[in-house]
């Protein structure tokens, strides 16, 4: 049988093997994993996706390359962190091929943070952050009461830790506990706690569950990657969101966590903390006790220093009714002069005032003394007056004025001279009294003026022109006023 020939190389491809795409794909995903198994590999996650079905897809990459990694919903509650962009990690899964799509990919079922000081890079990084927003200020940090009615405890519901705290304060001093359990690390952790603070904080007490009065966030210890969810963003921020005072007992006494520097209080353990939350009973009613002691002591000693000064008071005092007495009678005595002295006070000031009375001028005899003056006056006036008129016309002859001008000087004086005696005469009270009118004084020589000053049974004196009449007065039954009865 003749074989066709064939160009040169045809014979040698006639040698390779020949696969189907699924084979390749098959073959390189049993390399895979057969070659690596369960491996371990680190790098930094970036490109990180949650999906809806609940599979987290990213990247592991390092300085030169990059490698596609899934967690299944299934492990991801056992992954042991919460894995986001820029985490530095170590990833422990398998590899496998995705053949639909010439692609592989890390099937991750556990992750740990690469190394303590990049995990500790980390969480300073965040402190400065948060510092300077202000959320570790002393400023803001709140007092725990003396004594809470309610304690709310967020903490794990197994484990030693709830069990000391409800021993420790059963044996301080018994108050209700609230506790709302949760994880404590792992995956989910961080926003369990977080929602369980501000839970916490959302009772108002209205609806049948008490508000607690403060609050214990706490765990036991572990390695630094076992307290990561206390160094959660979330966490801090519902801690510092949070009104009831918080009291964080996280880890063993050497361990440090960032919630420490942003709750109000920081324990070095939960027994600590519960010793925090509530005073010992025994030494409250030992302390009561020792203050009612002294307060009653205090309050016998002023009652016996008060009865002391008031017994002292007493005894100075001097005896009330011999006081009482003694001004009776000095009472009696000043009443007995008082009635006696009054009637010659009064004898003596009327003898002084009659005695007064009589010593003063009638109005007759002022009249007449101004009369005799003025009758003095207006002779020496009528005598001076030639003399007057003598030594004017002497002047006036000595000046040799003009006769009509000497003739009209004399009528002007005589005309002043006749005014100022007219002037006189109608100023006298006599003449006056000539015209008809009547002086009516009292017995004290006081003119009355008037109808409503004359009293009845009074003694009065009218002066006439010629003379002067007493009369006595009486009451006029018209006007109720005294009336003249000569």
């Amino acid at each position: 049988m003749h074989e066709p020939s064939h160009p040169s190389g045809a014979q040698g491809a006639t040698n390779i093997a020949e696969y189907s795409v699924s084979e390749i794909s098959g073959a390189i995903k049993s390399t895979l994993e057969g070659t690596f198994g369960r491996i371990r590999v680190r790098g930094e996650i970036t490109e990180f996706k949650r999906y809806s079905s609940g599979h987290l897809y990213f990247s592991l990459k390092d300085e030169k390359g990059k490698l596609s990694s899934v967690v299944w919903r299934g492990s991801v509650a056992r992954l042991g962190l919460k894995p986001e962009n820029g985490l530095e990690v170590i990833a422990t899964g398998k590899i496998s091929a995705y053949g639909e799509r010439s692609s592989y990919q890390m099937m991750i079922d556990r992750m740990e943070y690469a190394g303590e000081g990049a995990l500790l890079a980390r969480i300073e990084k965040l402190r400065q952050r948060l510092a300077q927003e202000g959320l570790f200020d002393t400023q803001r940090k709140r007092r725990l009461p003396f004594l809470p009615r309610v304690i709310g405890v967020v903490t794990s519901a197994q484990g030693a830790v709830l069990h000391d705290i409800r021993t420790t304060i059963a044996r301080r001093f018994p108050r209700d506990l609230l506790v709302w359990p949760v994880p404590v690390q792992g995956e989910g952790a961080a926003e369990r706690i977080a929602e369980a603070v501000a839970g916490f904080d959302r009772i108002d007490g209205r609806s049948g569950v008490a508000r607690p009065d403060v609050l214990i966030v706490a765990r036991g210890g572990g390695s630094l990657e076992d307290l990561m969810a206390f160094n959660d963003e979330t966490v801090l921020r519902a801690v510092a969101a949070c009104t009831i005072p918080v009291i964080s007992a996280v880890g063993h006494e050497t361990d440090t966590t960032l919630i420490d520097f942003v709750s109000d209080r920081r324990a070095p353990t939960p027994t600590a903390a519960a010793e925090m939350a509530v005073p010992v009973r025994a030494e409250l009613e030992a302390d009561l006790a020792h203050r009612m002691a002294r307060l009653s002591n205090g309050l016998g000693r002023v009652l016996q220093l008060a009865r002391a000064r008031l017994e002292r008071a007493s005894a100075g005092l001097p005896d009330l009714p011999s006081l009482l007495e003694t001004a009776r009678i000095r009472l009696d005595d000043r009443s007995y002069r008082l009635d006696m002295a009054l009637p010659a006070l009064l004898e003596r000031r009327r003898a002084r005032l009659q005695a007064a009375c009589d010593r003063l001028p009638t109005p007759g005899t002022v009249i007449a003394l101004k009369r005799s003056g003025l009758t003095l006056a207006s002779a020496g006036l009528v005598r001076g007056l030639p003399h007057y008129l003598r030594d004017r016309r002497n002047r006036v002859a000595s000046l040799r004025p003009s006769a009509p001008a000497l003739l009209a000087l004399l009528r002007e004086q005589r005309a002043r001279v006749q005014g100022e005696g007219g002037r006189l005469d109608s100023l006298s009270p006599r003449a006056v009294l000539e015209r008809g009118y009547v002086l009516v004084r009292d017995r004290a020589g006081h003119p009355l003026t008037l109808a409503a000053e004359v009293k009845a049974g009074s003694q009065v004196i009218m002066t006439f022109a010629d003379g002067e009449v007493a009369a006595q007065t009486e009451r006029d039954p018209r006007s109720g006023q005294g009336r003249l009865d000569l």
